[in-house]
């Protein structure tokens, strides 16, 4: 270790954060997850990525790679290992203005993504949150709220370069390392670390945004009647339904239904709005016209000692009328844990199944759950958790990574079918063949 320790402090620019120096305790955890890593390196350059990644790998500590650090796993920290937090690789550059190409630093987040891109008059359809990585969110799908409209986060992606284990650093796109692109497009932080993203934005100018909120007792009808109008919508709509908001009076607080309309024609906004108006007695309206930057809330981090526990499930469309039923029931009975079904289709749907390592394109709708609090709370939760996924699992197809909580075998199979997985661990061995990069829904090398 002396002599890998003292070539780190030779070759890399950035700060080096140990225990007990100053930072080091906020350096140490994520926003959800904390821990107690000998070293957190934060490069300031791509070679500094490179000197980092030696060191890690000639060290044998374990690797975690943070970008926004919002894993509900805690992959961005560990506990006696390395941690390589990109957050000064964070630049935003609209690179061409007629084709909408930006470039975006690995450790950039979502906010500061849409700051840059409002005065532009774009936007890159990127989940919910501020603080969000652009890295995490984006190598594992990107599930946001203009999905239906522009696709995932990842399809909007025409190029990366990436560190590999080895500390190379190489291009990939549809014309260089075509495979290596394939993979990068759904298979996480498995191949490496990418330094920056070359995205296609898509003009936009405010978004219909808000929330139409029912009585609990009328979630079955209303979840029913929704997921048969988000099928047709225009694809401007992008909508996400929630039951059971700890927040608002768990099991039984009024059902949400989250609004996203990606345009700021009030007329045809209304057209696409109004049938979910008419689902049941509406009880609060808030939706308006807002930039698309104002829409992301900012994420808080999770206090010491509380635990959040994430599962998720795509839902095809024949199962659609028996999931919503399940949750119905499950989301206006005592205990319940927070519960979101989110619309997709549109724009997913119109990508191969097998066009990148994100397999899931069939999907309508896909459900999460969140439970929280105090570790002993929520282990006691948890065998009720099990039973609900239980009940639901016959009518599942697949996970999304970026909303398990969880990583075992089960979970990595959900994430990446048979000959997807297949595919990744034959590119995996080519750029990571001692698994380096294990920190994730991991794929391990052929």
């Amino acid at each position: 270790m002396t002599a890998e320790l003292e070539t780190l402090r030779r070759d890399f620019g950035g700060d080096i954060i140990e225990p007990g120096g100053a930072g080091y305790e906020a350096a140490s955890r994520t926003k959800l997850a904390a821990g107690s890593p000998a070293y957190v390196l934060r490069p300031k350059n791509v070679g500094d990525v490179q000197a980092a990644v030696g060191f890690a790998a000639g060290s044998g500590l374990v690797l975690s790679v943070r970008g926004g650090g919002h894993s509900f796993p805690g992959f961005g920290t560990n506990d006696g290992g390395v941690v390589i937090d990109l957050r000064e690789l964070a630049d935003v550059e609209v690179l061409d203005e007629d084709r909408h190409l930006v470039r975006v630093g690995g450790g950039a987040t979502w906010g500061q993504v849409a700051d840059v891109l409002g005065p532009h008059g774009l936007a890159i359809s990127s989940g919910d949150t501020r603080s969000v990585g652009v890295g995490g969110l984006t190598l594992s799908g990107g599930i946001g709220w203009m999905v239906r409209k522009h696709g995932l986060t990842l399809d909007n992606l025409v190029a990366v370069e990436l560190v590999t284990a080895a500390g190379a650093v190489v291009p990939a796109s549809a014309q260089e390392n075509p495979e290596l692109f394939w993979a990068v497009r759904g298979g996480g932080g498995n191949l490496g670390i990418v330094t920056a993203f070359e995205l296609v934005a898509h003009p936009t100018t405010k978004v219909f945004f808000g929330k139409i909120t029912f009585p609990a007792a009328e979630a079955a009808t209303v979840l029913q009647g929704w997921a048969e109008h988000v099928r047709t919508a225009p694809e401007e709509l992008t909508s996400i339904a929630n039951l059971a908001n700890p927040f608002a009076g768990g099991h039984e607080a009024p059902v949400e239904i989250h609004v996203a309309f990606d345009g700021d024609d009030p007329e045809l906004a209304a057209r696409a709005l109004d049938p979910i108006r008419r689902l049941g007695t509406v009880l609060e309206d808030d939706v308006t016209p807002h930039a698309y930057a104002d829409i992301l809330v900012d994420g808080a981090e999770l206090p010491p000692g509380l635990q959040l526990l994430g599962h998720d499930g795509f839902v095809d469309r024949e199962a659609v009328p028996e999931v919503l039923q399940i949750l119905a029931e499950v989301g206006t009975s005592p205990g319940s844990p927070s519960i979101a079904v989110r619309s997709m289709g549109g724009a997913v749907s119109r990508v191969a199944d097998d066009a990148t390592a994100y397999a899931h394109r069939r999907a309508e709708l896909l459900v999460a759950t969140i439970a929280g609090g105090p570790r002993p709370v929520v282990e006691a939760a948890r065998p009720g958790l099990d039973a609900i996924w239980d009940k639901l699992a016959p009518h599942l197809d697949g996970a999304y990574a970026n909303f398990l909580g969880s990583t075992a075998d089960d979970d990595v199979a959900a994430v990446y079918p048979a000959a997807a997985y297949q595919r990744l661990a034959a590119v995996k061995r080519r750029y990571d063949p001692t698994n380096l990069f294990a920190r994730n829904h991991n794929v391990r090398p052929a």
